[in-house]
């Protein structure tokens, strides 16, 4: 121990006389750059630190997002398989990589019923948000067409997801029932059902849509890509445990 105590004063004493020997502009210069990169090391910490690590589960009443909840955290549908009246809120490793040896980031999912009196709980978390699965439930999705496209439209045109380019995935669920539609024709019939809502919500005066941007290009039919958010289209099955797509949706917005 008296060895490296020593060695230790040694050092500090080299130390001591190379900086005597400095010029005094040189010293402030090299102060000034190690301050510089504690303060740099400092706010990029911070800037990592508060990047949000919230995924919003959104979509009508029965599309499955209390079921996908389920999945993505216990790897089972669970309570899953009857329509959740209540918000489920919890943060969680994904069931799928809970066997990985190495740390891995949790993350905060919020399963939003698509009941219209639950509405103000989705304006809420939508800001926090690191991205949107808006489930849709590709077996019954002609008779919740409009509804779907609707509540669709109110999510691509809140100021907060468009400002904050806040990504969405429309997660066609289901799509192992025999009569399930493809993600294809649910994508090209929900561009056609908000290109209608685009144009007819247009002619509301600026002072009852205020807190809604505008989608799409004027004078074009609405497509996915036109959003200045990115917006993927993918399918799977809840009820199964085919959540992939939803999984590296959330590990390319919250890294593990």
């Amino acid at each position: 121990m008296d060895e490296w105590i020593r060695q230790a004063e040694s050092w500090v004493g080299q130390a001591e006389g190379w900086i005597h020997q400095q010029p005094p502009e040189q010293i402030y210069v090299a102060a000034a750059v190690v301050a510089i990169t504690i303060l740099l090391l400092i706010t990029v910490s911070c800037l990592k630190s508060s990047k949000p690590n919230t995924i919003v589960l959104s979509g009508l009443s029965g599309g499955g997002k209390t079921t996908l909840f389920y999945q993505l955290r216990d790897g089972s549908a669970h309570q899953g398989t009857v329509t959740s009246m209540e918000e489920n809120n919890d943060t969680f490793v994904l069931h799928s990589e809970q066997e990985r040896k190495s740390k891995v980031k949790p993350v905060h999912i919020v399963d939003v019923p698509g009941h219209a009196r639950l509405k103000p709980k989705l304006d809420e978390v939508l800001p926090k948000a690191a991205g949107v699965v808006f489930v849709v439930d590709a077996q019954d999705f002609l008779s919740s067409m409009q509804a779907a496209a609707e509540y669709l439209y109110d999510i691509l045109t809140k100021a907060t997801v468009v400002k904050k380019k806040v990504p969405v995935l429309i997660f066609c669920n289901k799509t192992d029932k025999v009569t399930a539609h493809s993600k294809e024709f649910i994508k090209k019939q929900l561009e056609k059902e908000i290109n209608k809502l685009r144009e007819s919500r247009t002619a509301i005066s600026s002072a009852d849509i205020s807190d809604e941007v505008q989608l799409g290009v004027p004078g074009e039919s609405f497509n996915f890509s036109q959003c200045l958010n990115r917006v993927t289209v993918a399918e799977g099955a809840g009820s199964t445990g085919n959540v992939s797509a939803v999984e590296e949706f959330i590990r390319e917005h919250v890294k593990a």
